[in-house]
């Protein structure tokens, strides 16, 4: 409930700042982004179950083209914690995933300070399961390498001709099936066959700070001082 009056609040500044001036088009060129959110498990009822979300921050370089599609790199990190709550014994640890990806997407400005971002990562995660679980049975940690990849879109509001913050949000999706024993647990935690064959994914919703390289022109007084 917090997280969506959070969101609804933040859509709603960023409606009311739309209204401030349509003098010229931004043209967005070569950047940089920063993004910083929060994971919730979708999907895969035994992942969103057992683990719980802490962080997933991405930070990549894209450059726009006058159409407004974007070509980009860059790299991204996600933590997991497993949910001491959910499992019949105290077991402390969680999933850490890191991944190198492409994007591509497209990128508009509606006016001088609001825009949009849409756009999908693709690249390969490994992620390293650790726990005191695994431990015990003489396992430092369980690696699994998949595919990662993301649709995301970003809500962007200029604060001056270098740089934007916006809201972010994105459903990453990673190609391996999550089960108890990748954390050292055993037991079906009463879920079918079925439920483990579903990829990994969650929704994030977060925060992000972009800076761009070579700047934007504006017509409109003051927005450059």
């Amino acid at each position: 409930m917090v997280q969506k009056i959070i969101i609804f609040s933040l859509f709603f500044c960023f409606v009311q700042r739309t209204h401030i001036s349509f003098a010229q088009e931004i043209k967005p060129d070569d950047s940089f982004t920063f993004e910083l959110c929060l994971p919730n498990s979708m999907l895969n009822k035994p992942f969103q179950l057992i683990m719980q979300g802490l962080v997933h921050a991405n930070l990549h370089y894209q450059y726009a083209f006058k159409s407004g599609y974007y070509l980009g790199a860059g790299v991204h990190y996600s933590y997991f914690a497993i949910n001491e709550f959910r499992v019949p014994t105290k077991v402390y640890g969680g999933i850490h995933s890191g991944s190198g990806f492409l994007k591509t997407g497209y990128e508009k400005f509606w006016s001088e300070r609001f825009g949009t971002d849409i756009g999908i990562r693709a690249g390969q995660v490994m992620s390293f399961a650790v726990s005191d679980a695994l431990i015990s049975q003489g396992i430092s940690s369980n690696r699994v390498t998949s595919f990662y990849l993301e649709p995301n879109i970003g809500l962007i509001l200029t604060s001056d001709v270098n740089q934007s913050f916006r809201l972010s949000i994105g459903l990453p999706i990673y190609g391996y099936t999550f089960n108890p024993q990748l954390i050292g647990l055993e037991g079906d935690f009463g879920y079918g066959p079925e439920e483990y064959v579903k990829n990994s994914s969650y929704l994030s919703v977060g925060f992000g700070y972009t800076y761009y390289l070579n700047g934007k022109k504006s017509t409109t007084p003051g927005f450059d001082d």
